[in-house]
């Protein structure tokens, strides 16, 4: 083999402050996650929807000069127009805006739901969870036990016992929707509870409180963050049910329900009254769940690259 002289060699450059150097910028987790988010483009699609909802269930009932509660029988039963841009239902009443009126009860009543749920299962299952023993056995059987009775029994039997009106609807939607936010958050907090940085503040003197809110929760909010994005098109769809059952919302409101059971016996003569509301009602729920999905896939750590 042919001897390679020395000089044909050169040595490579070294520079310890360049070997150092971080080549890419370290990314938190929750930014990691808004920029795995941001590319899920079904989930930003969802986002889109969602916002175009919320900005139509602010302003759409502004953009006619028809109130949803005002009745002309004189204009009962017309196709949409310009005058009318969905119609009008059996009471002459303007479709348009009695959908967007409807989208803010029923987008109201999910959020509030989602909220309530929120508190109250963030608050049983970490307790639950972080405690432990009998306290956790305790209070876990109470769950199981309100879990155990038919969902939409209890919230039909409510309905039927308590006067009918927003306030008596989110209860009863709430009164077991909180279990499954518990178990979640249980779960999580069980997982967390023995990892060394919870077990290092017990340690300096941390009380119950202190570490449920500055450890266990905000470690446990991507698990939570999905499920209430998943909670609010259950309620309503709980909350349309209810009123096409002509157990919700109660007249003069409306409600994607109520007008969705007032348009059914007319959807071979005046398909309108019911298009409208139902078609809100798939999108809205649809809206949430890729919102749902694309936090989940976000929050993934197993998905990360």
């Amino acid at each position: 083999m042919q001897n390679i002289p020395k000089e044909l060699f050169t040595p490579a450059r070294f520079d310890e402050n360049e070997a150092e150097r971080i080549s890419k910028p370290s990314l938190s987790f929750w930014k990691d996650v808004i920029s795995r988010f941001r590319n899920n483009k079904l989930a930003i699609a969802g986002v889109v929807l969602l916002i175009l909802l919320l900005i139509m269930a602010i302003f759409g009932p502004m953009m006619t000069p028809y109130d949803y509660r005002t009745t002309d029988l004189a204009h009962a039963n017309e196709a949409p127009s310009g005058d009318h841009w969905f119609g009008t239902d059996e009471l002459g009443r303007d479709v348009f805006t009695r959908t967007w009126e409807g989208a803010r009860i029923s987008l109201f009543i999910g959020l509030a739901a989602a909220v309530i749920d929120l508190a109250i299962g963030v608050l049983w299952g970490g307790i639950s969870g972080f405690i432990g023993g009998k306290t956790d056995e305790v209070m876990m059987r109470f769950a199981d036990i309100l879990y155990g009775v038919p969902y939409l029994l209890l919230v039909i039997l409510l309905m039927v016992i308590f006067e009918q009106g927003l306030g008596t609807m989110i209860l009863a939607m709430t009164i077991t929707g909180w279990i499954n936010m518990a178990r979640i958050v249980r779960g999580q907090v069980l997982q967390l509870k023995h990892q060394e940085y919870v077990l290092a503040s017990q340690t300096l003197g941390a009380n119950v409180s202190r570490i449920m809110v500055k450890h266990l929760i905000p470690n446990s909010m991507g698990p939570i963050l999905v499920t209430m994005t998943l909670t609010i098109p259950n309620a309503i769809f709980t909350e349309s049910f209810l009123s096409y059952l002509g157990l919700g919302v109660q007249v003069p409101l409306a409600s994607w329900g109520t007008m969705a059971s007032e348009g059914l016996p007319a959807f071979e003569y005046y398909p309108w009254r019911l298009f409208f509301p139902a078609i809100l009602i798939c999108v809205t729920i649809f809206a949430f769940n890729v919102i749902g999905d694309g936090l989940r896939d976000a929050l993934d750590p197993r998905l990360r690259k």
